[in-house]
């Protein structure tokens, strides 16, 4: 099967599909490029799609390269035969190629090749052919010569079995078929290497699980029990049943002269061969699969975080909690600048409680504050206390919000937030990013590096390539469909944008500073290195609010301005007409979107796209997305009772279930069980992060600080 054909298999999709999108990709289109603007040549394949088939694409044509290398590599030693080629070209997997040419890639010297040094390969074909009418001694005595390393009848027969262990072990049949029985039939076991030692994998310490039925939250938890050198880990295989297989394969007849020597290379040859390395394999393949989940639900995690919904027009006051340092506090006006910080210290060990309050509600008067923005990191618990007693004792209406603050730390001490708050201390800057991930998630966020926002699992345990790619490849979906305000947007943003590079968005950053805004979108190929190319990738993705054309501030692609124009005129709207708001009401009014896109010469998708956005230019798909839970008062563990209904944030998803904040800074967990009345088989069907969720207490355990949920109400 070619590759398109097995791509469009494996998608679903058409192979016309598949060979319309591999085409574009290797033309150098984005993936936000050709979701969004190449719907018609795709037959509007989605970004998910394309990210998986981009996937698929590059693993398979490894995959090529890799079978036409073993070829070679066969071929030039003279042993490749028409049918071992068919077999190399037929592998579905890396692992069945690397089997495959398995005894003919260049080893180091092991056992059997010694044993042929010694000339004992004959003895060995005489023992397989297992035809023997006298016992074996008499027949391996001829091959004795201590000059050759062969000192006696035993030593000769022990090196002929070293090469029948070695040619069972090179069997792709058998490995595959061993590899295949192990999975559906073995364990994976783990003990402790001292259980008196306390560790939070005491739950592994005498843990025993089937393969086929091991989770991968599991498999990577005790993967890092194992590298902390806290676990022993070994992969249990059907052993009796493999071997008798085996014999049953290899042993023909009964002889008595053979047999046992047969047996025990059978033996020797899947104990010290073959079990080491399908343990490995089976192992690699657990680890991958795992990854693989976490990696998807980190993914889908870090999507609902970043497209979270804007705060628009609120000064906020960001709120970096902290005992011995104090707490750091920037206001941050609507447009994100910083107007004001300052420290506080109510927390221990000053407990200035009275001074700290006097400051915050001197900032809330000055700078007309009503929001408050409380990272949860230490001591946010104790200052989440101070601010509801000040929002009690004065008379603003001023509400807070606990926002995740994984990654703050890491942006307040890097180059850009440097480069950014050149005069601010690593505190001031954490409290400025603190109140701007509330205020716009996506800007505030695309600063940090994806995997340091904290919405995973093990995130530092797996292939940190894999998982680098695809949560920027998420982030680049956000950004991109969302899209940016080219004066505004900081080179971070800027990079994660269709064509656009972290120097051509240097460029845009610095062509702005010199000759200020930008007017149109055709003013970007004056930028240096942005050229057509970059250009035609980009430019539907950016918006200028006030440009010169007012089809700027949209999603139609400039390629499309003549056709959205001519639709404009032909229903009797100019496109000046946008800059009061959309034109509601167009698809009703444009009538057979067929005959009018035929007239237009466009595709009936690219039309329906541009309609959309004609009647809500610059529309942010952001606003469907569950607002955050704005709280003025602030619960306590202990006040939490059995049965109590309350409202709360999904804060991360994970295999078995969801952590929820409920506003007693200790999120609480709802069990996959607990999730629906209907079965999932992931969280993931039934919650994201971010989603704002009605919850019952089931169960509070003050000591432990665990709070069980359920949303079964």
């Amino acid at each position: 099967m070619d590759i398109l054909k097995q791509l469009a298999k494996e998608l679903n999709i058409r192979t016309e599909q598949a060979e319309a999108a591999v085409r574009l990709i290797d033309e150098g289109n984005t993936i936000p490029f050709i979701a969004r603007y190449r719907k018609e040549v795709t037959g509007a394949l989605n970004d998910e799609v394309l990210r998986q088939l981009h996937e698929r694409l590059n693993y398979l044509r490894n995959l090529e390269e890799k079978k036409g290398q073993v070829i070679e590599s066969i071929e030039s030693q003279g042993k490749l035969t028409e049918d071992l080629r068919a077999k190399i070209l037929a592998a579905a997997t890396l692992v069945a190629v690397d089997d495959l040419y398995l005894p003919y890639r260049p080893k180091r010297r092991t056992r059997a090749m010694i044993a042929r040094e010694r000339g004992l390969e004959p003895l060995a074909q005489l023992i397989m052919l297992q035809k023997l009418a006298h016992p074996l001694e008499e027949e391996a005595a001829a091959f004795v010569n201590p000059d050759q390393g062969v000192d006696s009848v035993e030593a000769a027969i022990s090196g002929a079995s070293d090469i029948i262990a070695e040619q069972v072990a090179d069997q792709a049949d058998y490995r595959k078929s061993i590899r295949q029985w192990t999975m559906k039939e073995g364990s994976l076991v783990v003990k402790a290497k001292d259980d008196k030692v306390e560790s939070v994998y005491e739950m592994y310490y005498d843990f025993k699980e089937p393969l086929k039925k091991l989770t991968g939250y599991r498999v990577l938890a005790i993967n890092r029990g194992e590298k902390e050198k806290i676990l022993t880990v070994k992969v249990e295989a059907p052993e009796s049943q493999i071997v008798f297989a085996l014999n049953k394969t290899l042993i023909k007849g009964s002889n008595p002269y053979t047999e046992p020597v047969v047996k025990g290379a059978i033996l020797d040859g899947y104990r010290r061969l073959i079990a080491p390395s399908i343990e490995r394999d089976i192992r690699n393949e657990l680890t991958e699969s795992a990854e693989a989940g976490a990696i998807t639900v980190f993914g889908k995690n870090l999507k609902q975080l970043l497209m979270q919904p804007p705060i628009k027009g609120q000064t906020v006051l960001g709120w970096d909690p902290a005992f011995r340092t104090g707490c750091k506090l920037a206001v941050v006006d609507p447009t994100g600048k910083v107007l004001d910080t300052l420290v506080v210290y109510p927390t221990a060990p000053q407990f200035k409680v009275k001074e700290a309050k006097a400051k915050v509600h001197s900032l809330i008067r000055k700078y007309g504050i009503s929001l408050i923005s409380v990272g949860n990191g230490t001591a946010s618990r104790e200052s989440e206390q101070v601010i509801t007693e000040l929002l009690k004792e004065i008379p603003e209406k001023v509400a807070y919000v606990i926002v995740n603050e994984a990654g703050a730390s890491v942006y307040s001490a890097s180059k850009l937030a440097t480069e950014e708050f050149p005069e601010f201390d690593v505190g001031q800057r954490s409290a400025a990013s603190i109140a701007r991930r509330l205020q716009d998630p996506l800007s505030e966020l695309v600063k940090i590096e994806p995997r340091a926002i904290g919405v995973g699992q093990y995130q530092h345990d797996m292939n940190q390539k894999k998982l680098t790619e695809t949560l920027g490849g998420v982030v680049e979906d956000c950004v991109n469909s969302v899209g940016v305000d080219l004066n505004t947007a900081s080179v971070s943003l800027l990079s994660y944008i269709s064509g656009i590079s972290k120097t051509i968005a240097k460029n845009i950053v610095a062509y702005r500073e010199e000759n200020g805004s930008f007017h149109s979108r055709k003013e970007l190929l004056k930028v240096a290195k942005l050229g057509p190319k970059a250009y035609e990738q980009c430019a539907g993705f950016l918006r200028i609010p006030d440009g010169s054309d007012p089809l700027d501030n949209t999603g139609v692609h400039p390629e499309s301005y003549g056709a959205a124009k001519g639709l404009l005129s032909m229903l009797g709207y100019e496109s000046s007409q946008l800059k009061t708001g959309g034109i509601s009401g167009l698809s009703k009014k444009t009538g057979d979107i067929k005959a009018a896109a035929r007239e237009l010469n466009i595709g009936e998708l690219t039309l329906k796209d541009i309609i959309d956005e004609l009647e809500k230019p610059g529309r942010d798909p952001r606003s469907d997305m569950p607002k955050p839970v704005l709280r003025t008062d602030v619960l306590e563990l202990s006040d939490l009772k059995e049965g109590m209904v309350l409202k709360g944030t999904v804060r991360n998803v994970i295999d078995f279930g969801a952590f929820v904040d409920i506003g007693v800074h200790q999120d609480g967990l709802v069990h996959i069980s607990q999730m629906s009345d209907k079965y999932i088989k992931h969280p993931l069907e039934a919650v994201s992060v971010g989603d704002v969720v009605d919850v019952k207490v089931m169960s509070v355990d003050l000591k432990k600080k665990r709070i069980q949920l359920t949303m079964k109400l």
